[in-house]
């Protein structure tokens, strides 16, 4: 598999360990989540969002591919958890040594 660039690597573990705090240092400040077209920006939508939706729902990510284009990472991982379960696409955008867009697909 293709070596995970180290800022989405952060964000996938600290979801793992039901981390909000760690996700959300890991975006950018005028970081997004792009769930399915809703998008949450800034650090308090993100917040509110992952409340609800994902870490809040104890997700766990299980990488099965990934693959990096420049600044765009794109992992396909089995998500579990107390909300959606099942295989899904996330894109990661990167900006230094942050996320600015965390983009969630079928």
């Amino acid at each position: 598999m293709t070596e995970i660039p180290v800022p989405v690597q952060r964000l996938i573990d600290a979801a793992n360990a039901g981390d909000t705090s760690a996700f959300l240092a890991g975006f950018t400040e005028d970081g997004a989540v792009d769930d399915w077209g809703r998008t949450f920006r800034g650090s308090d939508a993100i917040r509110d969002w992952s409340d609800a939706e994902f870490i809040g729902k104890q997700v766990t990510l299980d990488i099965t591919t990934a693959d990096v284009s420049g600044h765009v990472t794109t992992i396909v991982a089995q998500v579990g958890g107390n909300g959606f379960n099942g295989p899904s696409t996330f894109g990661f955008t990167t900006a230094g040594d942050r996320v600015s867009l965390m983009t969630i697909t079928g």
